[in-house]
């Protein structure tokens, strides 16, 4: 659960940065800094959603299903 709270966290600053960057009035020092902080978050929200892809994955397999379709590899629906 504590993940769960970190990840929707970083996600939120994240989300924050992509707005202060995309408002454009930072300078290009402050900009700079936020990129770097934005990467950083990017990384580690990335890195726990490939766990819980993993997770998922095992418990699949411990269901007994035969076949695995990777996150990757799934296509979202047409509208």
């Amino acid at each position: 659960m504590k993940e769960k709270i970190l990840f929707e966290e970083d996600l939120k600053k994240l989300q924050k940065i992509v707005e202060d960057l995309a408002g454009g009035k930072l300078t290009l020092g402050e900009s700079l800094k936020k990129y770097e902080e934005g990467v950083k978050l990017a990384q580690s929200c990335s890195l726990t959603l490939a766990e819980a892809q993993r997770k998922v994955e095992q418990l699949m397999k411990k269901e007994g299903k035969a076949s695995l379709e990777k996150f990757d590899d799934i296509q979202p629906e047409e509208k």
